[in-house]
């Protein structure tokens, strides 16, 4: 039956976030104690009031515009202008099930090749093989935040060689690093010196630790493409809401996807489009400084109690994730790292190789976002002072699964 399903096709496996999360669930119905560090998915609650508009819009069924909701793109238009300063025209933003799908549908629409760093996520690249695009990866070290340079990626694209139509993807903060791009500005200048497109994946931007929303769009607008939506910073993962944001220059490209968009999913739902109104345009500027603040403290606790001189890891920047990585002479592959240590601990991590790194680099993803999260929020009367005795209270899981991985760690 192989021969009926396309080659590039059959080279796709289920996404292994998704996976480790259906089989933790799993081992924990079993009776074993899991601690979930390889899923990302934001433990928060999403704000009441943009619940609350969802229930009031529950009953409308009709089809919205197959481009979405007329309002949510203009407000997704001020969002992006008042954090960027670009101009994205409404005319320019679809709206998407996720921003997942909106990547997708530039893959497939694309033609040409993807360039991506290591460590990205892990759909890009199963996402361009969808495509039929050529996908070069670049490699980046800790000594640079797990970001390129300006000079590696002009001696990348010269390896490439000219004359080729290259998105270059760009993820900040960063899944699974949890890093920010410091040097936004200078690659900005070498994309447009090869004529590059960017794709700009903010999904995370929201939740940079420092407060500030920093894009690549404000140096390159004209080639950059931005995707994000509502899973992250609103913790609303399971309703699908995302978009993306094509610049103003590339309206036969935003026809194309709204043709892809019109024979795939038509439209997406429209109780939630009508929630991310609310969403977009009211001031939840409090909401992101607590949900940002729980988070950094928790990172930050795994952090000091996870760095010794046989895990080293970078202090955490934004988004939920870091990427520690291990010392030692047991394992050949980061695969086989993360399977005994799920196996003799209990912790749930994704392997470096899943991200793009070579299978003989000990590094894994950990998300921190094992804790229930409404709990924490509820009990956060100061989000500038969230003491290591406040997250061993809320995030119990977080704090036993590091102290249980160090432990372990001590041993290689």
């Amino acid at each position: 039956m192989s021969s009926k399903v396309k080659k590039n096709i059959l080279k796709l496996k289920e996404s292994s976030t998704l996976a480790i999360n259906e089989k933790s669930k799993e081992l924990i119905k079993s009776g074993k104690k899991i601690y979930r560090f390889g899923f990302g998915q934001s433990p928060f609650q999403i704000p009441e009031k943009v619940v609350d508009t969802l229930k009031l819009n529950a009953h409308k069924k009709e089809y919205l515009p197959i481009q979405g909701l007329p309002e949510l793109r203009e407000k997704i238009s001020n969002h992006l202008f008042k954090n960027t300063g670009v101009r994205y025209s409404k005319e320019n933003i679809l709206i998407t099930p996720g921003s997942k799908e909106a990547m997708l549908l530039m893959h497939v629409t694309f033609n040409g090749e993807i360039l991506t760093p290591a460590p990205s996520w892990v759909s890009y690249e199963p996402q361009a093989q969808i495509g039929s695009n050529k996908v070069h990866w670049l490699e980046t070290s800790r000594e640079n935040n797990w970001f390129p340079t300006a000079i590696e990626l002009e001696k990348k694209l010269k390896k490439i060689g000219k004359n080729k139509n290259i998105i270059f993807i760009l993820n900040s903060p960063n899944n699974p690093s949890g890093a920010i791009c410091k040097n936004l500005k200078e690659l900005a200048q070498v994309a447009k010196k090869y004529k590059l497109i960017i794709l700009s994946d903010e999904i995370y931007t929201d939740l940079s630790f420092d407060n500030r929303y920093k894009s690549i769009s404000e140096f390159y607008p004209k080639a950059t493409f931005i995707s994000g939506g509502l899973s992250k910073w609103c913790g609303a993962g399971g309703w699908r809401l995302g978009f993306l944001a094509v610049p103003n220059e590339s309206k036969q490209f935003m026809n194309s996807l709204k043709s892809l968009a019109s024979e795939s999913y038509s439209t997406v739902n429209t109780p939630t489009q009508f929630a991310a109104v609310e969403a977009y345009k009211g001031d939840y500027e409090q909401y992101k400084l607590k949900v940002r603040s729980i988070l950094n403290s928790v990172g930050n606790y795994v952090y000091n109690n996870l760095k010794s001189n046989k895990v080293i890891i970078n202090p955490p920047q934004g988004a939920f994730y870091l990427m520690p990585e291990f010392k030692n002479k047991k394992f050949k592959t980061s695969s086989k790292l993360c399977e005994v240590i799920l196996n003799e601990t209990g912790v749930a991590m994704l392997p470096g190789s899943d991200f793009g790194f070579k299978p003989d680099k000990m590094l894994t993803r950990l998300s921190y976002t094992d804790f229930d999260g409404t709990q924490f929020f509820k009990n956060v009367k100061d989000y500038k002072t969230i003491s290591d005795e406040m997250v061993r209270k809320y995030a119990p899981n977080v704090v036993e699964g590091t102290t249980k991985l160090s432990n372990w760690a001590k041993n290689l």
